[in-house]
C-alpha cells in the first residue's frame, strides 16, 4: 500500500519512478475508468517498466467519467470554470488531507514559511462560484500566514491599491494571487513601484481580455507593479500537485511530480527536451483518483526538468479522442 508518506517524502528520481510504478499498477487494479483505457490500448500493466510506457489517460475523461481509485466518498468535489452549457471537469477527491499537504508542501519548498507573507488573494471569476480547487488552496494559505492583514479582495481594487502600498511600504513580505485580468484591471487603475511583494499569476483571461503571449503579458505586469519578475503557478482542477515558475515562465515541479512531452501527432510518443509537445502530467498526489494525466497544455522540457507552457491544443487538434466512447 502506498501512503501519504511515501508520496511526500521523495527525495530523487529513482524513488519517484519507483513509486509512479507502484501507483501506476495500484490505480490499474482499483480506478476501472483507467484500467478500462489501458485495456483500450492493450497495455499489460506487467509489461510496463518505466515512466515512459504508462498510459496517460486525457484530462477530458473528468468531464465524462467519475475517475476514481477507491470505493470512498468524495470528501470535496472540485469543478472547472466553464461559460454556461460547457460541460466542466469534475475531480472527486476523497482524501482532501492529500491536496492540503501537497499545496503546503509544495508552497514550503519555493517560498518557505508561508507565516513569513501577508497573502492577498484577486481571484473574481474564481470566488463567484463554487468547487474552485483554487480557491480552496489560497483560503487555507490565508489562514495559515496567521497574518489579519491576509484576505479575499472582489473588486474592490481602491481598498486592495491601499492595503498593497501600505504593507510594501512597511517592508512587509507580501503575495499577491491573481487571476490574470484582474491584474492586468488593477495596474490600468494603479502604477505601483513594490519591493517586498512578489507577484503570482495564475493564468486565464476568462474571457474577459484578449489573450497575450507570457512575454507580453508578464512585461506589462512587470511595468505596472514595478517588479523584475512575475511568479507563476501551474495548477488545474484535475490535478492535486502545483508548479511554480520564480519567472519567466519556467515552472519547476515539487519532487511528487514530473512531466513528460507528447508528441502531438502521436499522444504514445515522446518528444526529446526542448521540442514542443502535449504536456503529460504525473501527480503522485492525485493517487485516489488518477495519477497519470494528458493534458490539452502544450510545452516543453527542459534538460533540468523544469518546462514551458506555451498555449493550447485546439480542441480540434487533440488526437484520439475517439478514445472518448469507453
Amino acid at each position: 500500500m502506498i501512503t501519504a508518506s511515501d508520496i511526500f517524502t521523495i527525495s530523487s528520481q529513482k524513488q519517484f519512478e519507483k513509486i509512479a510504478l507502484k501507483v501506476f499498477r495500484f490505480q490499474h487494479e482499483n480506478n476501472k475508468v483507467y484500467r478500462d483505457f489501458c485495456d483500450y490500448l492493450n497495455v499489460n500493466p506487467q509489461h510496463v517498466k518505466s515512466l515512459q510506457q504508462i498510459p496517460f489517460l486525457p484530462i477530458q475523461f473528468f468531464k465524462s467519467h467519475e475517475v476514481v481509485s477507491n470505493s470512498d466518498l468524495p470528501q470535496v468535489t472540485f469543478t472547472s470554470s466553464g461559460t454556461t452549457g460547457m460541460i466542466t471537469s469534475r475531480h472527486l477527491v476523497t482524501d482532501a488531507s492529500l491536496y492540503e499537504e501537497s499545496y503546503r508542501q509544495g508552497f514550503s519548498q519555493f517560498y518557505g514559511n508561508i507565516e513569513d507573507y501577508v497573502v492577498l488573494a484577486l481571484l473574481p471569476s474564481y470566488l463567484e462560484r463554487d468547487g474552485s480547487s483554487l480557491i480552496y488552496m489560497v483560503e487555507d494559505l490565508i489562514k495559515l500566514s496567521n497574518q489579519p492583514e491576509s484576505g479575499f479582495y472582489l473588486h474592490n481594487h481602491d481598498d486592495l491599491i491601499k492595503k498593497l502600498t501600505e504593507l510594501d511600504e512597511s517592508g512587509q513580505n507580501v503575495i499577491l494571487i491573481g487571476v490574470t485580468y484582474a491584474l492586468l484591471d488593477l495596474i490600468e487603475k494603479h502604477q505601483f513601484n513594490l519591493q517586498n511583494t512578489i507577484i503570482m499569476e495564475t493564468g486565464g483571461m476568462k474571457g474577459k481580455r484578449k489573450e497575450m503571449i507570457r512575454e507580453e503579458l508578464h512585461e506589462l505586469l512587470c511595468k505596472g507593479f514595478g517588479v523584475n519578475s512575475i511568479h507563476s503557478e501551474y495548477g488545474m482542477t484535475e490535478l492535486l500537485a502545483q508548479a511554480y515558475s520564480l519567472g519567466d515562465g519556467v515552472f519547476e515541479c515539487t519532487s511528487w511530480m514530473n512531466i513528460l512531452v507528447r508528441d502531438p501527432e502521436d499522444a504514445l510518443t515522446y518528444v526529446a527536451d526542448g521540442k514542443t509537445g502535449g504536456i503529460n502530467v504525473i501527480d503522485l498526489a492525485n493517487i485516489n483518483s488518477c495519477s497519470f494525466i494528458a493534458t490539452q497544455d502544450l510545452g516543453k522540457k527542459n534538460p533540468n526538468n523544469s518546462f514551458e507552457v506555451l498555449g493550447r491544443f485546439d480542441n480540434s487538434d487533440i488526437r484520439g479522442c475517439n478514445l472518448m466512447v469507453l
